[in-house]
Parts: structure tokens; C-alpha cells; sequence
């Protein structure tokens, strides 16, 4: 089956916000909710929690979930309401497709909602061990990345320079997609680096320290083992996916940072241990599906939604979606009034 896609996103497709992507401009056809008024379409893949809040704005004969995290634990857990209205998108019978076991698990056993998956896959032609660095590496330096946004609270990408800082490691790299040219604590910093170039990064570094506390698919660290490094994590949802403490990578509990700072300093000092880890990483990174695979995967998946599904009552599904948005509304006032009375 042949598939024309238009991506009508929440936000104008600026060049700068497309810049990330080299083939974003060329191979892919944007619009805007107006312009995709006019067209019906086969299916629409909503890709976001606030997309289902929108979704009465495009329309389609069917329309698919791709639910890349569970997103209501991006908020802070005394926003109630909020939180409510995110988990409400799972409850409105949308096919689900996703990227992650854990994912498919949690909303089989907390909404019975069954779900398509398919991993994430990776760019082989791009994140290889072998090709440009921007540094090379040294036996005896250890040269460790942080990977995130700087001002995201989930990342907790300043709580992990500041604990690499703490380490016998040698150098501290922050590889971000803040608009920042330098940070307290790190050696160098790449800023909203093309994706065609961030494999140069990771093949300079020997480790990437990841200290999330939410994830999905939890992409960076997967990246780094196919450019021949390791990883440090916390035992964040989706690292069991493919990272195995004290196989190819280290794995410590959310906020135990002295386990972090200790495994740093024993990759800096066993040489032997280090380069164990890496290996292994990589062999991980050789079973891993690449995007073709993965995409071909995600294709028929959308096949399969479009034949096996049936084609929702838009009236009865939008009802559903408003009137969750209603009770929102309502627990939000009710909250907010408490807030004013207290």
C-alpha cells in the first residue's frame, strides 16, 4: 500500500524548528489545520496527548493513538486535573500503536486498552562506530556525555553534569536541544545539533550518563551503543528494553547518585571493565531493527488498524473527548477556588 502523508502539527513548521532534520523540508508535505480542512482522510495518527483535543479538527474515516509515553507523568503529580486529563485520552477506544513493552503493558493492565508495537528504530547509516569524531578518544581519558534539555525537570540533565563533575571522569559534554553556547560544569557543549552530525559527538565519548526520570522508548543511550559507547542510567521506564546492568551498561535507582558517581569512577579506572561494557553495547546495537525495518513494521501496522478496526462514530468518539475536557474544567476551577480559599 502506498501512503501520501501530510503532518499538520500543533505548531507552525518554522525552517528553524525544521532545521534538526535534514530531509524535514524536502521529503515531508506540512499544513495547517486550515488547509487540511478540505481533505478526508483515511487515517490520522494522533502523536501527542493535546492531538486527541484536536483531532475533531481533521477528518478521517479512522483514527489511530501513537502513544510514545505515558505522558501524564511529564507533569508534576499535585497537578491533578492535568494529569486526569492526559490519562483520559487512553479510555476513548483509539487503536493504539506503540513503541515501547512497557508502554503496551501498562495500557493493557490500567485501561484494557490492547495496542500495535513497534520498536523504535534506529538510523544504522547514521549512528555507526565507525566514522567522524570530533575528538578522538583516549584509553586513559574518560570523556563522558550528558544528554537532554537543561530545563526540563524530568531530563534532570543539570542534577547528572553536576554529579559527572563529582567523578574522577576527565571531560563532561552536553549534547542539548536548549538554545545554550556554554553550561556550569561542562567541557563542551553541542546545541541543537543536526541529527546527521550527533553521531560525531557520541563517537568522542566513551559514556553516556542519562539520569531521566521518564522516558518511553528512551532513544540517546540506544544511539550511543551504536557508536561504540556505553550508558549510565537510572532504572527510568524503557531501560529494560535493551540495557543490562553490568552487561552492556550500568543501571542505578532514581536519585541513588552515589551509585552513579561510583560507577563513573570504576569505568575511569578499568580500562578492561570499559571496554567490556562497550562491546557488548554493540552487539546490542547489531540485533537492534534499524528505521527501515521499523518503519516497514509501522506501515503495516496502520495497514492492519485500517482493515481489522472499525471506523469510529465521530459524533459519539468527539462527545467522549469533549466531555473529558469538561471534567477537566471543572476539577480545575474546583482546585483552583480551593487555592484562593486556602
Amino acid at each position: 500500500m502506498k501512503w501520501q502523508v501530510d503532518i499538520v502539527p500543533m505548531f507552525p513548521a518554522t525552517e528553524e524548528n525544521l532545521s534538526w532534520h535534514p530531509e524535514a523540508k524536502l521529503n515531508l508535505n506540512f499544513k495547517e489545520f486550515s488547509d487540511a480542512a478540505g481533505e478526508i482522510y483515511d487515517l490520522a495518527i494522533l502523536t501527542w496527548w493535546k492531538t486527541v483535543f484536536e483531532a475533531y479538527r481533521i477528518n478521517a474515516i479512522r483514527y489511530t493513538y501513537f502513544v510514545q509515553s505515558i505522558e501524564s507523568w511529564f507533569y508534576p503529580k499535585d497537578e491533578v486535573p492535568l494529569r486526569n486529563l492526559v490519562d483520559s485520552t487512553y479510555i476513548h477506544n483509539l487503536p493504539v500503536i506503540t513503541e515501547a513493552n512497557w508502554i503496551k503493558n501498562h495500557l493493557y493492565y490500567h485501561y484494557s486498552a490492547s495496542s500495535w508495537l513497534v520498536l523504535n528504530g534506529i538510523r544504522k547509516d547514521i549512528y555507526t562506530p565507525y566514522g567522524d569524531k570530533i575528538e578522538k578518544t583516549n584509553q586513559s581519558h574518560l570523556r563522558v556525555l550528558v544528554e537532554g534539555p537543561v530545563n526540563v525537570d524530568f531530563k534532570n540533565v543539570p542534577k547528572a553534569i553536576e554529579l559527572c563533575r563529582k567523578s574522577l571522569a576527565d571531560e563532561v559534554w552536553l549534547l542539548t536541544s536548549s538554545e545554550v553556547d556554554e553550561y556550569p560544569g561542562v567541557d563542551k557543549v553541542f546545541s541543537r545539533v543536526p541529527i546527521n552530525k550527533t553521531a560525531e559527538i557520541y563517537r568522542s565519548c566513551d559514556v553516556i550518563v542519562k539520569l531521566s526520570y521518564v522516558e518511553g522508548m528512551f532513544g540517546p543511550p540506544l544511539e550511543m551503543f551504536h557508536c561504540g559507547g556505553t550508558a549510565i542510567v537510572y532504572n527510568v521506564t524503557g531501560h529494560d528494553e535493551y540495557i543490562l546492568n553490568g552487561v552492556n551498561g550500568f543501571v542505578a535507582k532514581k536519585d541513588d547518585e552515589k551509585k552513579i558517581i561510583d560507577y563513573i569512577n570504576l569505568l575511569k579506572a578499568d580500562t578492561e571493565l570499559l571496554n567490556h561494557l562497550k562491546y557488548e553495547a554493540l552487539k546490542t546495537a547489531l540485533d537492534w531493527p534499524g528505521w527501515s525495518s521499523s518503519s516497514l513494521e509501522f506501515c503495516l501496522a496502520l495497514q492492519d488498524i485500517c482493515s481489522t478496526t472499525k471506523a469510529p462514530d465521530s459524533e459519539k468518539l468527539f462527545g467522549s473527548i469533549n466531555q473529558a475536557f469538561q471534567i477537566y474544567v471543572n476539577e480545575e476551577e474546583s482546585r483552583k477556588a480551593r487555592l484562593v480559599l486556602s
